[in-house]
């Protein structure tokens, strides 16, 4: 890819005092340092309230995305909660325009869902909306069915993917279709922004991961963050470790 459309964020005006946004450890790093990118694909990770979401959508907004998702065309608004954060970020973007771009959160997919189907019941020419989305109502599928066709008939590449938690939906099989055409799409230049909790989602190939802590942000190689140790230990020996969470049974 010859530039990235997104190449860094800064908030270069401090937040209102009163602001809860600047408890976040996520806020705190982009007043002193900023975020860069440097990859196709950036993950960020990072325990609950650590900001993950809250960057994820101020940056879709910044970029014209509508703020409960879709792409630049949708303007549907069903609460309107979305952080202050979108009017302080700044952005800097690369030379080359993308050409396609979506935004996916899973807590309001069913949201764009509804609008899709909303759209195609009002009279007007050319091709349903759905038809984009691979001919079928996303209502009529399951959620990880929806996303996926989603991703795989809405998603032409050439473009600014913003994901925030796309495992919400999916199963393990799932995940490894994501991964597949994120690999489709990456060979075609796009770029992909994503929040996540998945282990296997950040083996993919070339990503930066960046973990939000307490004091900071810091770039890991995904088998030194603390979701897959976390994950690892669990695995190795769920018997053990539900004994540490749980206390042993026979003495309870």
């Amino acid at each position: 890819m010859r530039d990235l459309y997104i190449r860094r964020m800064t908030l270069p005006v401090p937040l209102p005092r009163e602001s809860y946004l600047n408890r976040l450890p996520v806020v705190r790093h982009l007043s002193g340092h900023g975020i860069g990118f440097r990859r196709q694909v950036t993950f960020f990770v990072g325990e609950n309230g650590s900001g993950k979401s809250t960057l994820i959508e101020a940056l879709a907004i910044s970029q014209g995305f509508n703020p409960e998702g879709g792409t630049k065309n949708f303007s549907f608004s069903t609460e309107d909660s979305h952080s202050e954060l979108c009017d302080y970020l700044r952005v800097a973007r690369g030379v080359l325009y993308p050409r396609d771009g979506f935004f996916l959160r899973a807590e309001s997919f069913y949201n764009v869902a509804s609008n899709i189907d909303q759209m195609d019941r009002e009279p007007g020419p050319g091709a349903p909306v759905i038809s984009n989305y691979g001919g079928i109502s996303l209502h009529r599928q399951s959620h990880g069915e929806s996303f996926l066709a989603l991703v795989e008939n809405r998603f032409r590449g050439h473009g600014l993917y913003i994901l925030d938690e796309p495992e919400a939906a999916l199963s393990p099989a799932g995940i490894i279709r994501l991964i597949q055409n994120m690999a489709r799409l990456v060979s075609a230049e796009s770029q992909f922004i994503i929040s996540t909790h998945s282990p296997m989602l950040m083996t993919f190939p070339g990503a930066e991961i960046l973990e939000i802590r307490k004091d900071g942000i810091v770039s890991l190689p995904y088998n030194e963050t603390e979701h897959y140790k976390t994950t690892v230990r669990f695995l190795r020996s769920p018997e053990d470790a539900l004994e540490d969470i749980l206390g042993d049974p026979e003495e309870s």
